[in-house]
């Protein structure tokens, strides 16, 4: 009977090491994620164009981090058997690697935009507003990663609502670029590239919010995506009255 006690607390001390290992990796995954959208971020408005390879290398070992992160995790739903809070950590990491690995895609795309692409395009007030965009969507990241690593739902509710301030940045810029357009249409090819980079952003924003929603039901075990944002306070107040 003690032999099998012992047993137990090994596998049980053994499961939450590899449990750890892999939220470690998620975070490190989220890391080189977050240098990827910042060096894109130079390169669209400062014209750092060497930093562009810099964030295609990084783009493979992330790619290469979510099949590592994903295979681990099948391991250990075929060997372990999680269950509860266990299982949907498990499941949250491998939906928040999916999402990171395509954040990456979303930073390469920006990466990519090059001034020659623009052609003179970028404006200053446009340049501004995608600099302060860039700076909303990388502090959704910052902040959702924290969440993530102290399994904080006040802190994922917080990427919720900050993903409406990176919506409206986005329409604001997206009208300033039409109206752009209509006065001279020669600039139409130049500004649609900025408008694809444009909605990349937006994109890497909604990623943050889905990854947010991911924690809130990692913790809670409440499934809130597709809900208004009042509806997920009122069932996370619902949750909390009620433990």
């Amino acid at each position: 009977m003690t032999n099998n006690l012992h047993l137990g607390e090994h596998i049980s001390r053994q499961f939450n090491a590899e449990l750890e290992d892999v939220r470690s990796k998620v975070l490190h995954m989220g890391g080189l994620v977050e240098q990827q959208l910042a060096n894109a971020m130079n390169v669209l408005v400062n014209d750092e164009t060497a930093l562009a390879r810099d964030v295609m290398d990084a783009d493979a070992v992330v790619n290469s981090l979510e099949v590592e992160i994903d295979d681990e995790c099948t391991r250990i739903v075929a060997l372990r058997q999680p269950a509860a809070t266990d299982l949907r950590l498990v499941m949250t990491v491998i939906k928040t690697i999916n999402e990171l690995e395509r954040m990456g895609d979303e930073a390469k795309r920006v990466a990519k935009m090059s001034r020659k692409d623009m052609d003179g395009a970028l404006q200053d007030d446009v340049r501004a507003d995608l600099e302060f965009m860039g700076d909303l969507v990388r502090a959704m990241l910052r902040q959702v990663l924290d969440a993530f690593a102290r399994t904080d739902v006040d802190t994922a509710v917080l990427v919720v609502k900050a993903d409406k301030k990176v919506d409206k940045k986005y329409k604001k810029i997206i009208k300033r670029l039409i109206k752009r357009m209509c006065n001279d249409p020669e600039v139409i090819p130049a500004v649609m590239n900025i408008m694809w980079a444009v909605r990349s952003l937006e994109r890497l924003g909604d990623r943050c919010q889905n990854i947010a929603e991911h924690i809130i039901y990692m913790v809670l075990g409440t499934d809130v995506r597709h809900i208004k944002l009042d509806d997920v306070l009122a069932e996370i107040e619902a949750q909390s009255e009620s433990e």
